[in-house]
């Protein structure tokens, strides 16, 4: 099966290409480094022939200026829609979009932005021209992506910070009194399913969250753990607390492909410490 993955570049893509390369005939597409160029906010997007099924996780993040406001919806959504009448026109069977979680929060959740905004409308979107193009799609939610290296230090900063203390013996000082929720999802996780959506031609909508939400502390914990650290960890209950972002984990997709994530934080932080230590 020849399989296109836009967004080629992407920490995300990185780690789903060698999956990809195992099991079919894989083009990346991308604004540069790629083998075939692809521009999601170009007016004209062509999809080379002979391809059976495209996956897209380009996106963009967004943030509270007007232009990268702008940039989120061409990218997220417009680009989605061309993607699809491209993949139509190009004889493709199947699409995957990668959307995320964060479109399910309410509009007034502190952690609602531009980028929640436009993947909720990626969703509508792509099953719309989907059905319109008949294009059989699939859309999968993941909750935040992490995984082993620096490329996804970018989009979880938190988390990484968390990790350079534990490795360097520094105490973890925690904003609040309380220990708020968030959940994550390992990047080999997330390829995993992918590769086994794209292997079964799944469709519909489905949420692709971490079956265990995990707390500021447990992070901490486990990063001291897996670098055995001296680090202490500390709230700091002068400071304002920080909202939970937990998800309830909705098994469904994991059920229709016999697969449920197997990494845990306590697993991810500890394939980061093996990274570093080959690294350096």
């Amino acid at each position: 099966m020849r399989v296109l993955l836009v967004g080629g570049t992407s920490s995300l893509a990185q780690t789903l290409i060698p999956l990809l390369r195992e099991r079919y005939e894989l083009l990346t597409a991308g604004r540069k480094g790629c083998d075939v160029e692809l521009d999601l906010c170009s007016r004209d997007i062509q999809i080379p022939d002979g391809i059976e099924c495209v996956v897209n996780v380009a996106a963009a993040f967004g943030s509270k200026e007007p232009t990268d406001i702008l940039q989120a919806t061409d990218v997220n959504v417009l680009g989605v829609m061309k993607l699809c009448h491209a993949s139509s026109k190009a004889g493709a069977k199947h699409l995957v979009h990668i959307s995320s979680i964060f479109s399910d929060l309410d509009s007034a959740s502190p952690f609602f932005g531009a980028y929640s905004l436009s993947k909720r409308h990626s969703e509508d979107v792509a099953q719309f021209c989907g059905r319109e193009f008949h294009l059989p799609v699939a859309v999968l939610k993941p909750s935040q992506i992490y995984g082993v290296g620096p490329g996804f230090r970018r989009h979880q900063p938190f988390l990484y910070t968390i990790m350079d203390k534990a490795q360097g013996h520094e105490d973890i000082n925690l904003f609040g009194s309380n220990d708020p929720l968030r959940n994550f999802i390992h990047a080999q996780d997330v390829a995993r399913i992918i590769s086994a959506v794209i292997a079964t031609k799944i469709e519909g909508t489905y949420p692709c969250v971490h079956p265990d939400n995990v707390t500021y502390s447990q992070i901490a914990a486990a990063a001291i753990s897996a670098f055995a650290s001296k680090s202490k960890v500390a709230f700091l209950k002068d400071k304002p607390d920080i909202p939970s972002n937990g998800f309830a984990c909705d098994e469904t997709l994991f059920r229709l492909l016999d697969y449920f994530p197997r990494i845990s934080m306590e697993q991810g932080m500890r394939m980061e410490v093996a990274h570093r230590r080959q690294a350096s």
